[in-house]
């Protein structure tokens, strides 16, 4: 059984990296990293926030891969003030606001994610760029639980190749967290964060120093949470399940 785990940026990865061995390979230009848990072998792949060009450049020879399961992770951001910084979501669909489609979820990745912990919820919303403002988190909280900017394309993508998907996200923010500095001025055509941007945006805004180094440690505590929870996942996944055993994956208009 082969599982493509998916994370926009190496810091949401790197708690992972901590705790199992990866070895390093390469799609197309895209890094990777490999590892096996007895008969199930994990490849993780870094898409770059917003999976932009590159991803869309490498999707063919990345499911020509045939992989049977694909797990969209990495940080989202709460909606609904019952999402805490640190919890791990599981999303019963997607929605992506680029497609303008839902993607519904593997049921039994879904049922087995909330077995091991996490916790279940209706709907992520994969937006075209960062949301930044409480205002704009309490709007789209009337339709989704967390959003992020990943997921709508990735299991699209999966969907469109019949490969068994979930979206799996770990909170960084709450919906009543502003973002500390707009992080869509510091973000690269290639989805990465540019540090001399954001020394920048300091620059320009020095009081917001201490508002921005709280959200780092929160997103990094969320990301030692989210790669924990994954980690036990893909174990049970390897214990439990066989591709078989997966239910066909469903796209709704």
């Amino acid at each position: 059984m082969r599982v493509l785990v998916t994370f926009a940026v190496e810091a949401e990865f790197a708690p992972w990296r901590r705790l199992r061995k990866f070895g390093s390979v390469s799609w197309v230009g895209l890094e990777g990293f490999s590892s096996e848990i007895g008969n199930l072998e994990i490849a993780v792949m870094l898409t770059g926030i917003g999976a932009r060009q590159t991803w869309v450049n490498a999707t063919k020879a990345i499911w020509g891969e045939e992989f049977d399961v694909c797990i969209s992770s990495g940080l989202a951001g709460g909606l609904r003030s019952e999402h805490q910084s640190g919890e791990v979501l599981v999303a019963r669909a997607v929605h992506s606001v680029e497609w303008q489609r839902t993607i519904r979820c593997d049921a039994s990745l879904v049922d087995c994610a909330a077995a091991c912990g996490a916790k279940p919820v209706e709907l992520f919303r994969s937006e075209n760029h960062v949301v930044v403002s409480v205002e704009e988190k309490r709007r789209l909280g009337e339709f989704a639980d967390a959003v992020d900017m990943e997921s709508g394309d990735i299991l699209f993508e999966a969907s469109a190749f019949g490969i068994r998907g979930v979206a799996i996200r770990g909170i960084s923010d709450t919906v009543d967290e502003e973002l500390p500095i707009d992080f869509n001025r510091v973000v690269t055509g290639d989805g990465d964060i540019s540090i001399p941007k954001v020394l920048g945006e300091v620059a320009r805004h020095p009081a917001k120093l201490p508002a921005l180094m709280r959200f780092g440690q929160q997103s990094h505590r969320a990301a030692e949470s989210l790669c924990a929870f994954l980690d036990g996942y893909v174990a049970r996944l390897a214990k439990d399940f066989t591709p078989s055993t997966v239910d066909s994956p469903v796209a709704a208009t």
